[in-house]
């Protein structure tokens, strides 16, 4: 018998599957990216570089207008999802095991769980009685919406965070006549920034990364970024929607990377 351990690297065929698996993932961003830098105004003909498509984007009104919108409800959304996601991190694992506390878990987590077209649907339904009673057709909605569906994103770093951190700490605070206010914000806060940071960051790319929700939920003039550029998909493909893509996986590169970063600091031995 072999003394090597299973790896499943070493079954026939996998770097194969792998590699197959990964051209199939990342060409087509390779090549969204690539004809951002076209110089015709074809997205599948290659006419030269060229640079001119950014600022053509940006010098469009509409795009401004979505992306200054889009910017606001990821901010605004992220904001209010991080803060309860830290309130429900420490309700779900600074107190004892009771009955009903996996139910509890499951509904934090239940936009990851049930499809996003049906939980558009409710907000559409829900949304819909609240601007009939109240008139009011603001960005609320979009903002609520995406709170809500970012919650699970915010809250899963964080709790994971929690659930690594020394309680000692805390339970010295307690000890030296510290309110649980003080503990909070002196002992727990402070260690916990990191996936704070890191959940925030993840809430504010899927809240700007959202469609379905979004076309859903918006009345009337309130286009998001990616709502605006299914719109030109659907009437005609150009150049500027690569370049808009291009600049929004630059984003989103950014993030994860930071998130990444954030997240490996718990991972380090503690000396």
């Amino acid at each position: 018998m072999s003394d090597r351990a299973f790896s499943v690297s070493r079954l026939p065929g996998f770097a194969t599957i792998a590699v197959t698996v990964l051209v199939m993932l990342y060409l087509p961003i390779v090549l969204l990216v690539l004809f951002a830098f076209n110089a015709g105004p074809s997205p599948a003909i290659w006419e030269g570089f060229s640079l001119h498509w950014f600022p053509r984007a940006w010098a469009n009104e509409q795009v401004k207008e979505a992306t200054i919108r889009s910017l606001v409800i990821a901010t605004s959304a992220a904001i209010i999802s991080t803060s309860v996601a830290v309130l429900a991190a420490l309700g779900t694992t600074r107190r004892r095991k009771s009955p009903g506390q996996t139910f509890v878990y499951l509904m934090i987590n239940q936009p990851l769980m049930v499809p996003e077209i049906v939980t558009a649907v409710a907000l559409l339904i829900l949304f819909g009685f609240i601007k009939v009673a109240t008139g009011y057709q603001g960005l609320g909605y979009l903002i609520l919406a995406h709170s809500a569906f970012c919650i699970p994103f915010a809250y899963l770093p964080i709790r994971a965070r929690l659930e690594g951190m020394d309680i000692t700490l805390e339970i010295a605070a307690a000890d030296l006549y510290a309110t649980p206010w003080q503990a909070f914000r002196h002992v727990t806060l402070p260690m916990l920034m990191p996936a704070v940071a890191a959940g925030f960051m993840l809430a504010f790319i899927t809240s700007l990364d959202d469609v379905i929700i979004s076309l859903f939920v918006k009345s009337a003039g309130q286009d998001t970024l990616p709502t605006y550029m299914l719109g030109q998909i659907r009437r005609n493909m150009t150049v500027e929607v690569n370049a808009i893509s291009t600049l929004l996986i630059g984003l989103t590169v950014i993030l994860l990377t930071a998130f990444f970063l954030l997240t490996r600091e718990r991972n380090r031995p503690q000396k």
